[in-house]
């Protein structure tokens, strides 16, 4: 990321952004970080003003604009409305991922939920991964669903990923990562499940088409009042997310996903996350793990 103050100046040599201002203006924080509250549930406190006032201005170069406040009047406007929502979502959300992240969850579902599925007669396994970034969870999970299978092919799988942001979703959907994130991944299931590049100076692997075949991808806001899934689900991943949301938020959020969640299907959260003293319909089973009731 680009230094972002110098003598209040952008630090570049470029000098068509010599009159850009580069600060963000507190109300210019405050409307962006009210709106994205409101339409997201993310917080967005005035700390963080710096990391928001960073990563717009990419953009903003990218959109040949002069200050923080033009960029504030386009995408408040109904033309930046209609045009820009997918390219700021992609610039305030995090989208931290990795193969295999959290691995206890994996374990879990390997050890105790595939089995206990199996104990109740599901053989149709449908997981979702509420918020499944550039698709590096939703693959991890398919290849742990595939290893099992081996072992109990009366088995079947399909997983839905859904994000916020259409930037990730489309990455995800291609399946393409840097060689060197898939590094602590044992060696038989890098030979089975990822395919190499030619490309020896850009080394790059891309997921088998057999893994790609068990999913789907689709754009949701977690915030949506109701979600357009009609299907329900034996497991829910939404990892990780809950940090962003206030503790109403949480806890709505949790409900509604809970609505899409199989009696005795399984919920993972992220490591950091709590949802001590909420009034949702889930058993504590571990840490971050629950089980609908």
């Amino acid at each position: 990321m680009p230094n972002i103050v110098e003598n209040n100046r952008l630090s570049t040599a470029d000098s068509d952004y010599d009159c850009f201002r580069a600060e963000l203006s507190q109300a210019d924080f405050r409307q962006f970080s009210d709106y994205i509250y409101e339409q997201f549930g993310i917080k967005m406190p005035e700390i963080k003003r710096v990391m928001l006032q960073g990563r717009l201005l990419k953009r903003i170069r990218q959109l040949k604009m002069k200050s923080y406040t033009e960029y504030k009047n386009y995408f408040f406007s109904p033309e930046g409305q209609k045009n820009e929502l997918y390219n700021f979502l992609s610039v305030v959300t995090t989208n931290k991922t990795d193969f295999f992240r959290e691995s206890v969850h994996f374990d879990f579902l390997s050890a105790t939920a595939l089995p206990d599925f199996e104990a109740q007669g599901r053989h149709n396994i449908k997981i979702w991964s509420a918020a499944c970034s550039s698709g590096e969870e939703p693959y991890t999970i398919a290849i742990v669903m595939s290893e099992y299978i081996e072992r109990h092919p009366q088995l079947t799988f399909s997983i839905l990923g859904t994000d916020i942001s259409a930037n990730v979703l489309e990455k995800a959907s291609h399946g393409v990562y840097p060689e060197k994130s898939i590094e602590m991944i044992p060696l038989s299931l890098k030979k089975k499940y990822f395919l190499r590049s030619k490309d020896r100076e850009n080394p790059t692997v891309r997921i088998s088409p057999e893994l790609q075949k068990h999913f789907q991808l689709r754009y949701l806001n977690l915030m949506d009042a109701s979600y357009n899934i009609n299907e329900e689900f034996d497991v829910i991943f939404c990892r990780n997310v809950l940090i962003y949301f206030d503790r109403e938020t949480q806890e709505k959020v949790i409900n509604k996903l809970c609505s899409k969640l199989r009696i005795g299907g399984y919920l993972f959260i992220g490591h950091s996350e709590s949802m001590a003293n909420m009034e949702v319909p889930l058993s504590n089973i571990k840490p971050t793990i629950f089980k609908k009731i």
